[in-house]
Parts: C-alpha cells; structure tokens; sequence
C-alpha cells in the first residue's frame, strides 16, 4: 500500500508539473539587431545613388569585362595546376631522408613565401635584364644559346610568378596532408605486402586528401584574387579593364563593383566545388555522408505537405 501510495504521489505531482520553455532573450535581441543592421545595408545599397547600379549594370556583362574574366580564369588555372604539379616534388623533397634534396627544397619555400608576389612578377617580367641569353649544353661547357629578350611575354611571366609562387605553399600543404596519415597505416600496408605505389594510391593519398584539400581551397581562392596582381604587367585581366573603363569613363564605385561581383561569384563556384570534392573523400571518415543542399532542399519540400497534414 506504502508503494502504491507514493507511486500516486509522484504521478499527481508529474501532472500539476508546468513544463516551461527555455527562453534566450538576448539571442532574440541580437538577431533582432542584425536583421536592423542588415536591412539598412540593403536599402542603403538601394537607394544611395553613388553606386550608380546603372552603370553596374552596363558593364557587368560588357565584352571587354568577359574577356578579360576569361584571361583570370586562365591565370587561376594555370597558376593552380602548374603550382601543385610544383608541389608536389617540393613535398616529396622536404620528406626526403636525403639532405640534399631536404635542403633544397626547404630553401625553395623559404625565399619563394619571404619575397612578395608582386616582386617576384617584375623580376620575371625582366629577366631579360638580367640575362641577355640563356645557354643550353654542357655545365660549363659549350652548348646553344639564345637571347631571352622575347622568351618570356607578359603573360607567361605572369603565369610562372604565380605558379612559383603557389608551388612553395602547395608544397607545404602537401605535405602536412602527408603527415596527416597516421604511420601506423603505412606498417599495416607493408605487412599486407601491398606494392609501395598501391600504398600511396589507395590508401595514404585518400586520407591524406582529407587534410589537403581544405587549404588547398584556400590557396586557390587566394590565387584567384592573387591574379589583380598582374595588373602591373599590363595584362588585360578583370581588374585591369576595370581600371581602364574607369579610368576613362571615371565611374570609379560602379565599375568596382562590377569586379567585386565577378569575384564573389567565381568563389562561391570555387567553395561549392570544394563542399562536394571534400564529401567525396570523406566518403571512408563517415558512416553516412551529410546531405548535399540540393537533397535537404528536396527533403524539405517532400516534408512540407507531410506537416501542413499533421497541423490539421
């Protein structure tokens, strides 16, 4: 009877029990104050007639605009592809038990990250300065030369600055990414007897991919921006012919925008690339992979006649 009788106790006082909901004032408060701030940014960009949204929308799409987009895209993908291929020996050298090799590479990434990038693209853009000809044959033999005062164009010195460039970091974030994998793998592998580069390919790589992709992404995001640099050059890439329109018609705030929304653009194309590269080598992290934005937009709208049923 004791037991049965508290047992009612308890079950009475569950019932006279008044469940109240965590409330977080401040957080609606601050929420509340950015929505503020965010609604007068938006109608400031809306009504202020200094970023002149007609002439933003005049150039955005203007001939010279896309062909010079298309020299930056060419700059980003040269850069980007030239400058890990560099990387990767850089890597390879800086593991090396051989010191030589260590050494080098190490003083490679040393001067290549201590000198700006726009000193390294005047220095390349005249090299013809400072060796009238190249020679090709015997070390401190005869051999073949030729003069290098039309060997590099503006273009190509702009394209092996940045992939020299890029290469000394390239190389650093390679490495770590190999560093990554824990060594144990590497003793599970050759236990297994599985061939060196079968190791590297199926096993090290994939979880060294993990680590090296997120700066990689950073490092080309910042190469794209990088490519502004080349201005200097005279080269007719987007914030070049920015400059030129500008400097011509002097509609300075329009025009930067119009680069500014390029930019935007072609980094969001680059971070949503990286969202669905870096899902794919996560496929052997993860038990279940976490839905893309297309199927969470999908699931949503399956969801949505589902709720409007149960709320009836």
């Amino acid at each position: 009877m004791t037991v049965l009788t508290t047992q009612r106790r308890a079950e009475t006082a569950d019932e006279q029990l008044v469940v109240v909901p965590a409330r977080h004032p401040w957080r609606w408060a601050g929420t509340a104050l950015v929505l503020v701030l965010l609604a007068q940014f938006v109608h400031g960009l809306a009504t202020n007639p200094g970023w002149d949204w007609s002439t933003f929308l005049g150039y955005f799409l203007e001939k010279s605009v896309v062909e010079a987009l298309g020299v930056t895209l060419l700059l980003t993908f040269a850069g980007a592809v030239l400058g890990f291929l560099g990387g990767i020996p850089l890597a390879a050298m800086r593991l090396s038990p051989n010191p030589v090799l260590s050494v080098v590479s190490w003083a490679y990434i040393w001067v290549f990250r201590s000198v700006p990038l726009l000193v390294q693209l005047l220095f390349w853009a005249n090299l013809g300065y400072l060796y009238e000809f190249l020679q090709i044959g015997i070390p401190f033999g005869p051999g073949w030369s030729f003069p290098t005062v039309n060997l590099i164009s503006s273009l190509g010195a702009a394209i092996l600055g940045l992939a020299l460039h890029e290469a000394a970091y390239a190389g650093e974030i390679i490495r770590a990414g190999l560093l990554s994998v824990d060594h144990g793998q590497h003793e599970a592998a050759a236990a297994l007897g599985i061939p060196k580069w079968r190791q590297f390919y199926r096993i090290v790589l994939p979880q060294a991919m993990r680590a090296i992709l997120p700066n990689a992404a950073n490092l080309l995001v910042n190469l794209l921006k990088s490519t502004s640099i080349v201005y200097v050059l005279a080269i007719g890439e987007l914030f070049y012919q920015v400059q030129v329109i500008y400097g011509r018609s002097g509609r300075v705030v329009p025009l930067l925008m119009v680069a500014t929304v390029w930019y935007v653009i072609l980094t969001a194309a680059l971070s949503i690339l990286q969202y669905y590269t870096e899902r794919h080598f996560a496929r052997g992290a993860v038990r279940n992979l976490p839905p893309t934005p297309f199927q969470k937009l999908t699931a949503f709208l399956k969801a949505a006649p589902l709720l409007k049923a149960v709320q009836r």
